[in-house]
This record gives C-alpha cells, structure tokens and sequence, in this order.
C-alpha cells in the first residue's frame, strides 16, 4: 500500500545563515514600505548572538515563517521605549543573556501560508523558549495596522479599547491578544515607519506563571566595570612613532589592573602641532588631522594585543574639506565607532575652523552601555538626557581647558550630569604646556569620575579624583547594578519623575549620518 504523502511538511527549527534569501523573499513582500529585510549581516549577527531566539517554520526545505527575537533587561527600557531603543542597529548588541523578559521584535509569514496557523506555532514555540529560560515572560510592541482607517475619528486608546471588546478586528493586534498577550502601555513613536498604524505600538506582555526567582551564588556576567581615566601630560614629541610610545604607555599600564575601559583627554595629539606652521593655526590643525586615521588603526590594535576599551580622546579629522573634533571608542574585539564634538566654542570656530558634528549615539560594550561628550558639549544638558533616555550607564568626557574657571564649567556640568540622569561620569583633562604650539599654551586639569548622589554612592558623589595639573591615571570599580537599584528604589528618581506629559527631548536628525 502506498505511503500517503502530506502537501505539506512543516517544521519547526531555528534559523540558520543560509535561510537569509528566503526571509529576505517573504519580508520583502510583507514590509514593503517599511524598508523591507533585514541586511545579510543583520541577519548573521542575530544567529550568532543567540540561536535559540531566531525560530523558523520550513516547508519541505522551503522557510515560510520566522520569528526573531532577543532577551532584555526590562528595567533598563521600561513601557516607554522604542521599537529602535530594543533593536539598536539590527544586530542584537543589545541581547542580553542575564535578562528577565523575551523581547519579541519580528514575525512574520508567506503570503501564501497565512491560513496555515503559523503565527500561533510560532508564538507557541516563543512560550516554551520563555519557560524553558526561565524568564518572566514576554514583551512584543504591538502593531495596529487597522488604526489608519480610524484615526480621523478615534484616540489609540479608544481605538484598542473597540479591539478588545471585540467591536473590530485589527489584523495583528487582535492576533496577540488572542495569544494571552495583555496590554501595558500604547507608545507614540514607537515605529515612526508603521504609518498604518500612524508610528503608534502597543507595549503587550505575556506572563511565564513557571517562572522562579533565580538564586544565583556567581553571576555569569560582571555587573561593574574597572574604569581607567588618564591626566595625560602634554610635552613635545619628536615624531608621531614618539607620540604613540606615551599612548601604548598608558595603555600597558591600566592593562595591567585589569581596566575594562580608559579615557584619554580631548586632542590629546595637540603636542605634533608643532611641526607644522604657527602663523596659521587652521592649516596647522589640518595637517595634524592627516595622523588621525594611522592613529585610530593603532589604538584599535592595542585594545585587542592588551584586551582593553580605549576612548581616544579627541583628535581633529578632515572630511570633505570640512575640519571636525572626533573621539574614537575603540573596543577590544576589534571594532570601533566614533563621536563627533556637537558644539564648536567661538574660539575653536574662529582659530582651527571646526565644526559642530550631527550624531549622537549610545554605544554598546562589553561592560555597560557608554555615551561620550567631547567638553563643551557637556554644558548643554539635553544631551546628556538624550543619552540617559538610550539606556546609557556611563558618560565620557575628554576636555581640554586652559583656566580655572573653564576646568570648573566642564566639572560642575558633569557633575550635574551624573546626579540628573542617574549615570556615572568620567572627565579626562591635560595638564602642563606646549610652548610652540599656538592657542594651546596652558593646561588646567583635575579629572575625575563622578557618581549619582545617593546612600550607594560616596557621600560627596566622587568615585576618585586625581591632583591637579599633575600627571597621573586613575582607576575605579564602578557597579552598574547599582545604577539599576537607583533607579528603581533612589530617595528620588529622576529619570522615572520626568514630566514627559509636558516635555520630552526629541532628535531631529534621528538615523541621519554625518555630512
């Protein structure tokens, strides 16, 4: 008797780097106006980091459905995020292993398959991931697409509201509640690109009721950074090979306390001025920045051969002819991104020519989510937010400051910085003189690393402080779960009391990149 064969022969299993084509086949079609697939490298970078959350249904060696996902700290977001504050870049930095929640960011399923009931296995399939982790349940942002037609006529609220009480069907929302999944906020902005559901999400959670606290003796990932900051010394150097040797000094040196990050000042390379010409101080500035790209590949190879983060200070750049101040996160897996300085002084714009950059990013690495602010920009508070509001747990600040009184601007800033937005805070100076070197004569220093003011914290907010204009590195355990604890249980909360009903801070060149 012959076997009977099945039209189908579905499977469940997770995805693999060469199912890429096929899921750019399906989303390309579902998501055509909302920029389609993710990238091939997007895609790899989600598998590597963690397998077990990209899920797929097959068919006959075919893929037709996918469901992509990651683990969060829910604490660090909240009900307010963002669809972009969970994804980042699309690649799954944000993944955190030692999180509470599942976060749900993509499914999705052939045209040709919608009545198959593949967004039910794969919703299914999310639960038993959620169970068998151990996590406290999930978290998707709802779409509603279905809102378009009603947005003339109802709120978002009323409009879920007509949902639930089974009034209308919207083709997703109805979806998930119809999956146990519960609302706990509606977001404006969630997705600006969802225009069918007019950039509103619907935050909706699903709860493990097998979830048991974890007792953990060792934590599998530290929970502070060692954090080195550098009082660097400016003195002539007879070529930049000489310039570079001072570098690798200090790098060498917090290597060996086992620092997970350090912090050079703001152009910090300013001493190689001096082989150039004085009576023109711009053209001077252009030429140093010629060393900026042999300077970036060197700092780069020494966070990998001493296993180290460096935060080069800054150093000028030259792009399409237009002078910038930029300071470089190395990592010490090889990668590297930059910061551009924001606000240009009068006299950096009327000396050198330089100008304001466009971007600000928080950065992910190994040891805690890191924002940077090249010195005078830490005097415009809303940044620092901006960051604070991205998830950022420590703020870098390379500055160069000639007087007093303009060391203490930088200083007071960042201290206020810190206790405002519930983060710790790292100024980096120079100190001494360059007697060749026009406009940058004197120095005037004492770097620090600044805390939250709370019972937690060192009683005066000051986690170490080095001697003025003396040459020196300093080195402190900084707790990022402290930061967590301050910001769920401090005498008061900053970021939680903002009264976001009356203000916010929004980025008006969001996703754009530098000119």
């Amino acid at each position: 008797m012959a076997k009977k064969r099945y039209q189908h022969e579905l499977e469940l299993r997770q995805f693999t780097p060469g199912d890429y084509d096929e899921v750019k086949r399906i989303m390309d079609r579902i998501y055509p106006k909302m920029g389609g697939a993710w990238t091939r490298e997007q895609f790899a970078s989600m598998i590597a980091r963690f397998p077990e959350g990209q899920l797929c249904i097959e068919d006959k060696g075919r893929v037709v459905a996918g469901a992509l996902s990651l683990v969060i700290d829910y604490s660090r977001y909240g009900d307010r995020h963002t669809y972009r504050d969970i994804v980042g870049e699309g690649d799954l930095k944000n993944h955190d292993p030692e999180g509470d929640y599942l976060y749900g960011i993509d499914i999705f399923v052939s045209p040709d398959y919608r009545e198959k009931r593949l967004g039910r296995r794969l919703y299914d399939a999310r639960k038993e991931l959620c169970e068998t982790l151990n996590l406290k349940g999930i978290i998707i942002g709802g779409r509603i697409p279905g809102y378009a037609e009603w947005a003339d006529k109802k709120s978002p609220q009323q409009y879920i509201r007509m949902v639930n009480n089974r009034e209308i069907s919207d083709p997703v929302l109805t979806f998930q509640v119809s999956n146990d999944f519960h609302y706990k906020k509606i977001v404006e902005n969630y997705w600006p690109e969802d225009f069918s559901s007019k950039g509103f999400g619907v935050i909706l959670e699903w709860n493990n009721i097998y979830y048991e606290e974890r007792q953990r003796l060792i934590s599998k990932v530290k929970t502070y950074m060692r954090l080195g900051v550098v009082q660097w010394q400016m003195r002539s150097f007879e070529s930049f090979e000489d310039f570079l040797q001072q570098v690798e000094f200090f790098v060498d040196t917090q290597a060996g306390y086992n620092t997970d990050l350090m912090l050079f000042p703001e152009l910090f390379n300013a001493p190689l001025l001096a082989q150039f010409d004085q009576e023109d101080p711009a053209e001077a500035m252009r030429s140093l920045a010629g060393y900026t790209a042999d300077l970036r590949r060197n700092l780069v190879e020494m966070a990998v051969a001493y296993n180290i983060n460096i935060v080069s200070g800054s150093v000028p750049e030259l792009r399409n002819n237009r002078l910038y101040n930029v300071t470089f996160l190395c990592r010490r897996d090889g990668t590297w991104d930059q910061q551009y300085k924001l606000h240009i002084t009068p006299d950096e714009y009327r000396c050198w020519g330089l100008q304001g950059g466009h971007d600000l990013k928080v950065f992910q690495t190994d040891v805690g989510k890191v924002g940077i602010l090249i010195c005078y920009d830490v005097e415009f508070p809303e940044l620092a937010r901006y960051l604070a509001i991205k998830g950022m747990d420590l703020l870098l600040i390379p500055f160069w400051t000639d007087t007093k009184n303009a060391y203490l601007r930088v200083r007071r800033c960042a201290q206020a910085r810190a206790i405002e937005n519930e983060c710790y805070v790292a100024i980096a100076g120079s100190v001494g003189n360059i007697p060749k070197v026009e406009n940058m004569d004197i120095q005037y220093a004492q770097s620090a690393i600044f805390t939250p003011s709370d019972f937690a914290f060192p009683h005066d907010a000051v986690a170490a402080e080095a001697t003025p204009n003396t040459e020196m590195a300093l080195i402190a355990d900084l707790d990022v779960e402290l930061l967590k604890e301050l910001r769920l249980q401090g005498s008061v909360r900053n970021l939680h009391s903002r009264r976001t009903d009356l203000y916010w801070i929004d980025w008006l060149r969001e996703g754009k990149n530098e000119e």
